[in-house]
C-alpha cells in the first residue's frame, strides 16, 4: 500500500469513493481543479488501485497582532473501501495529512467525526476540544 497526494488524474477514483456518478464526473473534475490550492486529496493505493482517500482543507483565519499567517487545516471525507478496512490504511492517510500540515506550518488541524470514528482520531493524536461550538441553520 502506498499513500500519496492525489491529483486531477485521480478524479474518477475519488468520485467513485464519494459515490459521484459518471454523469457528474466532469463537474467534479472541474471542482477539483478549482480547489486545488485549498482542498488537498491524499489517496491510498493497493495494487495500483485507489482504495481510500482523505482530504486536507487548508484555510486561513484573520491575521492577528504578531501573527499574519494563521492557516489551519480541516480533515474531510476520510474513506477506505470496506474490504480494505482494519489494515492501517486510514492511519496512513491521516499520517500523510498531518505531515503535510507540519510542512505547511499550519496552526492546528480539526476533524468533524462521526461517533464510530472518534476513537480512531484519538488514537491518531487528536484530542477533544471543549471550546468548539456549532451552529446549524
Amino acid at each position: 500500500m502506498i499513500v500519496r497526494r492525489g491529483s486531477a488524474a485521480d478524479a474518477e477514483a475519488l468520485a467513485a469513493l464519494r459515490e459521484i456518478g459518471p454523469d457528474q464526473l466532469p463537474a467534479y473534475a472541474d471542482w477539483l481543479s478549482a480547489h486545488a490550492e485549498t482542498h488537498l486529496p491524499f489517496v491510498a493505493e493497493t495494487d495500483s488501485t485507489v482504495v481510500g482517500c482523505a482530504w486536507l482543507h487548508v484555510a486561513e483565519r484573520v491575521p492577528a497582532r504578531g501573527k499574519l499567517d494563521r492557516r489551519y487545516g480541516d480533515i474531510q471525507s476520510v474513506q477506505v473501501r470496506e474490504e480494505h478496512r482494519n489494515r492501517g490504511i486510514g492511519t496512513a492517510l491521516i499520517a500523510a495529512i498531518l505531515a503535510e500540515a507540519r510542512a505547511r506550518g499550519l496552526t492546528h488541524v480539526t476533524v468533524h467525526s462521526g461517533r464510530r470514528a472518534v476513537d480512531f482520531y484519538l488514537r491518531n493524536g487528536f484530542t477533544h476540544h471543549r471550546q468548539l461550538l456549532l451552529w446549524k441553520p
